[in-house]
């Protein structure tokens, strides 16, 4: 990647939601259509390189049990997609970046503000707490994760996300946020996303790029 074109704000969405909400599924199933390509927070650092410098920087923290600084959270995901960039798997010039799991809190919002253009904000509703206890434990269980099954985890993490991540909803202009019921169907979820996307102008110019 040459330095012209690392400074260029990659097109974005973000797909926002309490835990349980879906939006993992909805990433993964819009990555798998051509001119869309989905990061996870998890898919970074799952894939993080620890013999990097910036790797050792997230050991280091990660040892001592403490929180990765949102300026190295957002570093590790900038070494990523450029990485993702290099190796022709992503291509900002025609793909979409969808985001789950980042930003996680308004500071990294802000600091991706630098990397990505956002072009809409998918917030997936579920004011039914129980219903997201609900998935929440349903996948604890599927993936055999009996600790995150507890309800003293499932409400600290619904917590976490309402003190920290859920602001990041007040970030953005109104103008970006489409608000989507999270209770519906998955497909019906997907539909609302799509349409959103397919009437935005911004996917009427990428799809004009001949590939």
């Amino acid at each position: 990647m040459t330095p012209s074109e690392s400074k260029i704000k990659r097109p974005a969405f973000i797909i926002l939601g309490a835990p349980g909400s879906g939006k993992g599924t909805q990433g993964q199933i819009l990555g798998s259509v051509p001119r869309f390509f989905h990061c996870a927070c998890g898919d970074v650092f799952r894939s993080l390189d620890t013999r990097t410098a910036l790797g050792q920087q997230f050991v280091d923290y990660s040892s001592r049990g403490e929180l990765v600084p949102d300026e190295l959270t957002i570093a590790l995901w900038k070494a990523q997609i450029d990485n993702l960039s290099d190796a022709y798997l992503y291509k900002p010039d025609i793909d979409f970046l969808i985001l789950d799991g980042i930003p996680r809190n308004v500071r990294q919002a802000e600091i991706l503000s630098r990397y990505i253009e956002v072009h809409q904000v998918f917030h997936l509703s579920c004011p039914d707490r129980d219903e997201l206890a609900r998935r929440m434990r349903k996948r604890a269980l599927k993936d055999n994760r009996i600790d995150d099954a507890s309800d003293k985890v499932i409400d600290q993490r619904i917590a976490t996300y309402e003190a920290e991540t859920k602001p990041i909803l007040e970030f953005y202009p109104d103008g970006l946020i489409t608000t989507i019921n999270a209770t519906q169907p998955p497909v019906k979820v997907l539909a609302d996303m799509i349409q959103r996307i397919t009437s935005l102008p911004v996917y009427d110019e990428m799809a004009k790029h001949v590939v």
